[in-house]
């Protein structure tokens, strides 16, 4: 029997909130994302988007990058098989499909950003680890394009992403690089502190330098 994941109503819920956070660790979490109202499966998050949770407990915003990304059965036991349909025909023959598959990803956490405690004090962003991490059934949501420019005025998060375990980092970092460039409008001074920044970290790693450099496109 499927449990439903508890939700709003979709016209209640803000539009950049996607998903819920199912388990949590120090250094990333799972997230479930929310179905949609309509026969559509739930919108995938890129690899290497920004998304941010709150741990409501400090107050804390989590910024984490999306790594992994995967939609299967919530039946474990039993896999997906071809069926040789096209989305609109699942939709009219087959439309239990949507409410027997979910959509889950994993984000890694690169910092996180403090309340001021004053509402005329700007927000402290910090580019490392929270003391928490968002808890469980927290929201997450997919971070505005201006708290992603703001995040990123320094650069020390660079130095989280590429030890994060587990997750293909250098296909990430220049994931996320290219993210921030295009929406820093192609900031070109940016771009080369961003790359100066790498030749410092990766300096006995010319190798994985180049690898990185090489999938960041101008």
């Amino acid at each position: 029997m499927r449990l439903p994941l508890p939700q709003f109503v979709t016209g209640d819920r803000h539009p950049n909130h996607i998903a819920e956070v199912i388990e949590t660790t120090t250094t990333e979490f799972l997230a479930q994302c929310l179905e949609p109202e309509d026969l559509s499966f739930p919108p995938m998050p890129p690899f290497g988007s920004w998304v941010c949770s709150v741990d409501e407990e400090s107050g804390n915003q989590v910024y984490a990058l999306v790594y992994y990304a995967t939609t299967m059965p919530i039946d474990s036991v039993h896999r997906a098989r071809a069926l040789g349909l096209s989305l609109q025909d699942l939709r009219e023959e087959q439309p239990q499909i949507f409410a027997m598959l979910k959509t889950e990803f994993r984000a890694a956490i690169v910092g996180f950003e403090q309340p001021s405690g004053s509402i005329s004090s700007n927000n402290r962003v910090y580019q490392y680890l929270p003391p928490r991490p968002p808890q469980i059934h927290q929201a997450v949501y997919r971070c505005e394009p201006e708290a992603i420019v703001k995040f990123t005025e320094e650069l020390d998060f660079l130095r989280t992403l590429l030890f994060v375990n587990g997750a293909p980092v250098d296909s990430l970092t220049a994931a996320a690089i290219r993210e921030v460039y295009q929406l820093r409008k192609a900031d070109r001074q940016w771009l080369i502190k961003a790359g100066r920044t790498l030749s410092v970290l990766l300096k006995d790693d010319y190798d994985r330098l180049r690898f990185i450099l090489s999938q960041i496109h101008p």
